[in-house]
């Protein structure tokens, strides 16, 4: 074999050796990015679990955070995703946003604390907190869901024109639509029906202990078993009885949630 010849040969045989060296570096970085990424798809996932489970069950799940038995899914049923019940549906994209009751701009995270504080008459979550990164995993998983073509995205609780209550008619109308699930003196049955008063109950800064949120909860939400079955003027008299029941007070300390 000629001099030339052999430095032919000699280079191709080392450029093969150099692709072969590639294309194994290549499937082992391919091999390693694929198994990453279906780690992270596992770690997003159990975070997501995690959090639906405090969403549901939050004084189970969370209970160095809350002293009510209230879950954030008592109020936005049907695990976020009822359209008459604030749900979590495209929620992401509306954060940050300005908040009256803050008189500031509100993060989700924010958002997620005044719950806390109010609806579960609890404590506010740090930004990295285990709870805090679940809760807000499994929001956006909502928040992020296809949608069937068409649906409608509702914002917060439907309205209701305003009217006056009548707290003695509601005090009727709980005993005879809304006891047998939260029960005469209003404890519920928790995880399934929360408290509407008392000590487990909500704080006085919760949004449910506005007459006109509650009904508009109450009249497109409730009975469980026949929603919408309850006319306006029904719903803000069992509303009024409720919120002149007692309840606990929400601590001062938190009052900038």
């Amino acid at each position: 074999m000629t001099r030339s010849r052999q430095l032919v040969v000699s280079v191709f045989c080392g450029a093969m050796v150099l692709y072969a060296a590639a294309a194994f570096v290549g499937l082992r970085v391919s091999a390693q990015s694929q198994t990453e990424s279906q780690t992270k798809d596992q770690t997003d996932a159990a975070l997501i679990a995690t959090g639906r489970n405090i969403f549901e069950q939050t004084a189970i799940y969370a209970p160095q955070n809350t002293s009510a038995s209230v879950s954030c899914g008592n109020c936005h049923t049907a695990a976020g995703t009822a359209p008459t019940a604030a749900p979590m549906t495209r929620i992401i994209g509306r954060f940050p946003q300005f908040s009256a009751r803050a008189n500031r701009v509100i993060t989700l995270q924010d958002r997620v604390r005044e719950c806390f504080v109010r609806s579960e008459n609890g404590s506010p979550l740090e930004d990295k907190s285990p709870v805090m990164l679940a809760v807000v995993a499994y929001i956006r998983s909502v928040s992020e869901a296809p949608l069937t073509p068409g649906t409608e995205v509702q914002k917060g609780l439907p309205s209701l024109p305003a009217a006056t209550p009548d707290p003695a008619a509601g005090k009727l109308l709980y005993a005879s639509q809304c006891a047998s699930c939260h029960a005469d003196n209003g404890a519920g049955i928790a995880p399934l029906f929360p408290p509407l008063w008392g000590q487990d109950s909500f704080n006085d800064g919760a949004g449910m202990h506005q007459v006109a949120k509650m009904a508009a909860f109450v009249k497109y939400n409730m009975p469980q078993t026949h929603p919408g079955s309850l006319t306006a003027q029904q719903a803000y008299d069992v509303a009024a009885y409720i919120h002149a029941q007692p309840r606990p007070a929400m601590n001062p300390a938190y009052a900038k949630y």
